[in-house]
């Protein structure tokens, strides 16, 4: 069993930056994929950024240029760094662990990021 836990997210200015942690507790496979992903209102759960555990990244062509992801493998925890930030960029942000290359096994609580000025 892998446990996500996430922080970050808020309120924030359109233009503004905000950054997302996720660490990652429990049994985790040394080969994995961990990233970020988000659900406005109304709307589908979408992939925001990945990153596998051998540092390859995939990005939502909405989010290309202006979030960076990241991972620190000695802790388990990955880091989505949100700059230039927009108002359809609110939703809620879950953190998703799992296999490479599938829909993430394991899921955070989801983190609210509200862009709004």
């Amino acid at each position: 069993q892998v446990q996500l836990v996430e922080s970050g997210g808020g309120l924030v200015q359109p233009g503004g930056s905000l950054r997302l942690s996720c660490a990652a507790l429990g049994r985790i496979s040394s080969i994995n994929a961990m990233g970020w992903y988000r659900q406005a209102p109304g709307k589908e759960r979408e992939l925001v950024a990945t990153m596998t555990s051998g540092g390859m990244p995939n990005y939502a062509d909405s989010v290309k240029g202006r979030f960076a992801i990241s991972r620190d493998n000695t802790k388990n925890t990955v880091y989505l760094q949100m700059n230039r930030l927009k108002p359809e960029d609110t939703a809620v942000y879950y953190c998703g662990f799992g296999p490479l290359y599938t829909v993430p096994e394991f899921w955070g609580q989801g983190t609210l990021v509200t862009v709004s000025s």
